[in-house]
């Protein structure tokens, strides 16, 4: 069923995204560019592009290593995530601000945004996500969409979603929805469901 691994990556991403490091990314670059319009586009090609390869190597491994330990892990793993979650993110200090130079806001939104988002909590959801749906471009689609609904806000209001949004109920919800999906595969990976 390809509605599940939609919806479930969908809401998962969304929740996760909300105060992740990315998101505040997204915050800096919209009000650094002042192109919004440039850094949803950015967003989107990076989500696409990390998402899918995250989706495909949690499909591929999860393919190779079809083992109930391997169940359990991403079971244990989904258990973690939401244990993360709960750790606010912020942006390094290291990161410095972005400049757009010769790429554009486009551009340097799409590369800033995609090496962001190599090893963050969203992009190893949708590893998890991938291996345990077996469903690459759903999750992907997901994925992304999680993504968008969380980032495209935030782009738009900048400074003031941060004002509006309680992110200690988003963090929590998010959190409450990971530990739920790791709960359910480990009932699934125990042959419980």
């Amino acid at each position: 069923m390809i509605l599940e691994p939609f919806l479930t990556s969908t809401a998962v991403v969304a929740l996760a995204e909300i105060g992740d490091k990315t998101q505040l990314l997204a915050i800096v670059l919209a009000t650094r560019f002042k192109k919004p319009w440039a850094v949803v586009g950015g967003i989107l090609l990076a989500t696409l592009a990390n998402h899918f390869l995250a989706a495909l190597v949690g499909e591929q491994v999860a393919g190779i290593l079809d083992a109930a330990w391997f169940r359990y892990a991403i079971a244990i793993g989904f258990l973690v995530m939401g244990a993360w979650t709960l750790v606010p993110d912020k942006l390094d200090d290291d990161e410095g601000e972005p400049r757009a130079g010769r790429l554009g806001p486009l551009m340097a939104t799409a590369i800033a945004f995609f090496l962001v988002e190599m090893g963050d909590k969203t992009q190893i959801a949708t590893i998890a996500l991938g291996a345990q749906f077996h469903a690459v471009l759903p999750v992907m689609a997901g994925s992304t969409l999680g993504m968008m609904i969380a980032n495209v806000p935030a782009v738009f209001m900048g400074q003031a979603v941060l004002k509006v949004v309680p992110l200690n109920v988003m963090r929590v919800l998010a959190a409450l929805l990971l530990i739920a999906n790791g709960i359910w595969a480990l009932a699934v990976a125990a042959g419980w469901l």
